[in-house]
């Protein structure tokens, strides 16, 4: 059979999500979370909760790198991310930073169960995750790094993060 790349047209979007939603504090860059939309879309995220100052919808920038997911993708916004995440805990989802911390693990050791409900949280691209959230987290994640840096961009480390994370409700 000849391997030819398909259209637009071939894909069929599923119409389940997963049982994980991001927190995203803090970011500064509309195109990060507009990629976040898109990240969103893409893997099944049920809902981005937007926080402190990071840019909502409508946005130009956001939307030109969303393209548009940001209407597909359930979204909020709050200017104090504590209840938020207090909220989501009490309707019983696990809060997740995604952060280099003394305590954070591999994100490939990150135990998840098909039951799970879970809360990625997000930092802002300069300051990371703050100690408020990373003290709310009942766990913290990295992404290895094999390079100079310690971290990549936020966008970039969600999609990772989400893509590992989406692997363990698939059996």
């Amino acid at each position: 059979m000849p391997n030819i790349q398909l259209d637009h047209t071939h894909h069929r979007p599923s119409h389940s999500n997963f049982s994980l939603c991001y927190l995203a504090h803090d970011l500064d860059v509309p195109m990060n979370v507009g990629s976040l939309f898109r990240i969103a879309d893409a893997l099944g995220v049920e809902k981005i909760h937007l926080t402190g100052r990071s840019p909502v919808p409508p946005n130009n920038k956001l939307r030109k790198t969303s393209r548009a997911a940001e209407k597909h993708v359930p979204f909020s916004h709050a200017a104090d991310p504590l209840p938020v995440l207090q909220e989501l805990k009490a309707a019983g989802y696990r809060i997740i930073s995604l952060e280099l911390t003394s305590a954070s693990i591999d994100i490939r050791q990150l135990v998840v169960h098909a039951s799970d409900r879970i809360c990625l949280v997000l930092g802002s691209e300069n300051a990371g995750v703050s100690q408020a959230l990373l003290d709310l987290s009942e766990q913290t994640v990295h992404i290895p790094m094999r390079g100079r840096h310690s971290s990549m961009n936020v966008a970039t480390a969600c999609a990772i993060a989400t893509f590992e994370i989406t692997r363990a409700f698939c059996p």
